[in-house]
């Protein structure tokens, strides 16, 4: 498993991995990819708190999710480094078939019978885009940014389940987890650390907008 810094000395640049901030959802829909969905007025504050910590970054690219909330998420980092957001399809988020559906504890579509032919296999999974082609596009699109970004940093905004299924595969994790236990907040980063080879030497993750986070969250 690769260590959170290793060979510290040898890393060149940094993609730093962003999850969109907080959305307006009240009723617990699972959104997806589906277009519409906006920053609440926390997601906003905590987008201009990637912002503030990103100000002391070398930053020569900024990718971003073509959904609303990671462009939205993405807009104030771009200001605060005067670049220009460039959309990436491949950052979006991982598709679902219960897109739409209310996923809350208790009254959520889970406890539907009809649901349950989606969950035979967990592994793949059989309910979504198979986490081996998530990997394969976040992979290729954290590449696209770093080669953007000349030899500075670059910061790429996307979504929970690509990052982390991304992380899992650099840090050599199952893929097979519990989703409450994903290290991946809202307007979290996940940096990954390259050599001058391209190579990726190292992981470390932040949460810029801890602050903010429900305090179940946190």
């Amino acid at each position: 498993m690769l260590s959170r810094m290793s060979e510290a000395s040898a890393i060149s640049s940094t993609v730093h991995v962003v999850r969109h901030g907080e959305v307006h959802n009240p009723e617990s829909i699972l959104y997806g990819r589906q277009p519409g969905w906006r920053l609440s007025e926390r997601g906003i504050e905590m987008a201009q708190a990637v912002a503030d910590w990103s100000k002391e970054l070398s930053l020569g690219a900024i990718h971003a999710s073509p959904l609303e909330r990671a462009q939205q998420t993405a807009s104030p980092i771009a200001s605060a480094h005067k670049l220009d957001i460039q959309t990436d399809d491949r950052l979006i988020e991982a598709a679902n078939i219960f897109e739409g559906k209310p996923f809350a504890v208790g009254d959520g579509v889970l406890k539907r019978p009809g649901a349950w032919r989606h969950l035979w296999n967990p592994w793949r999974p059989s309910w979504g885009e198979p986490y081996k082609e998530q990997i394969a596009r976040m992979k290729a699109a954290v590449e696209h940014a770093r080669l953007a970004a000349n030899g500075k940093d670059a910061l790429v905004v996307s979504h929970q389940l690509p990052i982390w299924i991304l992380r899992s595969s650099v840090e050599g994790r199952p893929f097979l987890h519990d989703p409450r236990k994903r290290q991946c907040s809202l307007a979290s980063v996940t940096s990954l650390h390259f050599d001058a080879s391209g190579k990726i030497v190292g992981l470390t993750y932040s949460e810029p907008a801890r602050h903010l986070l429900p305090e179940k969250k946190r």
